[in-house]
């Protein structure tokens, strides 16, 4: 039976087939993004492991390799040139611990390359014989078409002819599809011309189906492959196959052809989506590492004037440092552009944070020398008997101490121990000389709850005769008069004691000047010597305001014309305000006596 299968959709080269060999190339480069995380040293190791056999290796691991020394490599020169300039070096003065580690690295890839490239000079020296040798083989075939041989004579040879071709090796890839179109063109066309019996011709149809049909089961599995990169792979070798194999029976080689390529598709599709999502996760990674970059860029030094203003800030560029080596690699084009953009970020906060420490260092170095100069003071003030004055340098000693900023930690403890020793040495010996006046507060205690009994017993009496105004009068002055009680007992006593005093004055209608005066005494009791200074400088300066305004105002009474109903009215009201000042006059007058008398008891 006459076969003719030169119409077969197998003289059409597949889409597939059409795959250009640089593609793939970058596809396998696209792959190898993501090397695995080795240290430089286990890098070279294995680098050392694969020189042994170089011609096996693996690109693809080869080019992880490589990624992944100079990821960890470059992180630990960072790792150490950060320290270098936090321990106070400059930016400019590192130099990298790491340069043998590196010409180690490049020596061994160096010798890896070189052999790959003796190998894959002698591969395609080996592609180049593969072509001239299925030359030969299409030349042969090509005669056997045109032959007028009985075919069944030569129907072996062409077999033999086919085997040779399907185990000859690959050819230049520019050469491929030319090869291809021709094998298949006189495939068919042997068969479209020869003879053959129903039993050959139906043999080898089945055959053919069968392994087709397996590739087409094993190109499908593959859609279910969870390494899309490797899925693409193995398709290509199936592709290869598929060509080998000869022709099946005419009415079945569309239906075949259109299984095999569907499948092809799917496996296509996933790998074409795989790497457009590696591109967009590397875009998103590139964005990422944007915004890191502008964090770093835009802190405001000028507003960093503390240690905990740079800490926080420290910690800061630390986590997005962190942060930054949890972000994918960006496209190839700006990952190394974006990776020096965020270093020089880096670089310039940690060089300014090393200038302020600097100028700190400077700044407590002159702290240390002004407190050791209060040191000196206090100690030669330490063992002064006078006690008011001493204790209000001591005072003003400490308050330029607080005044004082800070000093290196190493000498504060003891800058400051020998300061508040001298003072504290100084203030035990004056309370050792107060320590008598304690039994004086007791005794004033005593006096103190007779006066208010004695106060008691006029408030019950009820009388508001001029007598009881007189003895209410001279309590309030012993009262005045009577130094110092123990703290604990102060509030109970001039709760007491202002209670009466009130309830005694509006029953016997005293003056306001007087009862304002006496309260005023009651709350000078317990007051320190400084707080009493300090009330006596208010009061002065409220004297002096008094006077000025009376002045201001009897001089304003000379320009008044009193004829006028007008006139008059405001003469009047100046007048009285006159008077008004006259006794809050007086009365300030008689509370900076009563100070007075308080700090001669002191």
């Amino acid at each position: 039976m006459e076969v003719n299968e030169t119409n077969s959709p197998l003289t059409e080269v597949p889409a597939e087939e059409k795959t250009p060999a640089a593609s793939v190339s970058a596809v396998e480069e696209a792959a190898s993004a993501v090397p695995a995380a080795k240290t430089p040293e286990e890098v070279i190791a294995r680098l050392k492991e694969i020189d042994k056999d170089a011609c096996s290796a693996d690109k693809q691991e080869i080019d992880q390799l490589k990624q992944s020394f100079y990821k960890s490599y470059k992180a630990d020169q960072e790792a150490a040139r950060k320290a270098f300039v936090e321990g106070g070096g400059k930016p400019e003065d590192f130099v990298s611990p790491g340069a043998a580690l590196e010409e180690e690295f490049k020596q061994v890839m160096a010798s890896v390359k070189e052999k790959r490239s003796v190998m894959l000079a002698a591969q395609e020296q080996e592609r180049e014989d593969n072509l001239k040798k299925k030359q030969d083989i299409l030349e042969r075939m090509k005669l056997l078409t045109d032959s007028s041989e009985d075919t069944n004579k030569i129907y072996n040879e062409f077999k033999q002819l086919q085997q040779e071709w399907s185990e000859t090796g690959q050819v230049p890839a520019g050469r491929q599809n030319e090869l291809f179109r021709n094998y298949q063109l006189y495939t068919e066309k042997f068969y479209d011309m020869v003879k053959l019996n129903n039993e050959f011709r139906e043999y080898d149809f089945k055959k053919n189906l069968e392994m087709k049909t397996h590739l087409c089961e094993a190109a499908e599995k593959l859609a279910e492959e969870p390494d899309v990169v490797s899925a693409f792979h193995q398709l290509q070798k199936l592709h290869q196959e598929f060509r080998s194999i000869g022709p099946v029976a005419k009415e079945l080689r569309e239906g075949l052809w259109a299984r095999f390529k569907a499948a092809s598709t799917a496996v296509n599709r996933r790998h074409q989506q795989h790497f457009e999502e590696l591109k967009e996760k590397e875009q998103n990674n590139l964005d990422q590492k944007t915004v890191i970059c502008e964090i770093v860029e835009s802190m405001e030094y000028d507003t960093f004037t503390t240690f905990k203003d740079w800490e926080d800030k420290t910690q800061e560029v630390l986590a997005l440092q962190a942060k930054w080596k949890t972000i994918g690699y960006a496209p190839q084009k700006m990952n190394v552009k974006i990776f020096e953009r965020f270093r020089a970020a880096c670089d310039e906060f940690f060089r300014r944070k090393a200038a302020f420490f600097k100028q700190i260092k400077e700044n407590m170095a002159k702290n240390l020398e002004k407190k050791k100069e209060l040191c000196e003071k206090a100690e030669a003030l330490k063992d002064s008997t006078d006690w008011k004055e001493t204790a209000e340098i001591l005072t003003r000693l400490q308050k330029e101490w607080k005044a004082v900023g800070p000093v290196a930690k190493k000498h504060s403890d003891a800058v400051w121990k020998r300061f508040i020793g001298a003072c504290d040495y100084f203030f035990e010996q004056k309370n050792k000389a107060a320590s008598s006046q304690r039994s004086a507060e007791v005794e004033n205690l005593a006096r103190k709850d007779e006066i208010i009994k004695q106060l008691a017993a006029l408030d019950a009496s009820g009388t508001t005769d001029e007598a009881t105004a007189e003895k209410t009068r001279e309590l309030v002055k012993e009262w005045n008069e009577t130094g110092f009680v123990p703290f604990k007992e102060k509030d109970r006593v001039y709760k007491e004691y202002r209670s009466l005093v009130d309830r005694l004055f509006d029953k016997l209608n005293l003056s306001a000047v007087e009862k304002k005066l006496s309260s005023f005494k009651s709350n000078l009791g317990g007051n320190s010597e400084n707080s009493l200074y300090r009330d006596r400088e208010k009061l002065v300066r409220t004297y002096e305001g008094l006077k000025g305004d009376i002045q201001t105002y009897e001089n304003n009474l000379g320009f008044l014309n009193s004829s006028s109903k007008k006139g008059n009215t405001l003469v009047g009201e100046i007048t009285r305000k006159i008077e008004r000042l006259k006794a809050d006059l007086e009365l300030v007058s008689k509370k900076i006596a009563a100070i007075d008398e308080a700090l001669k008891a002191e």
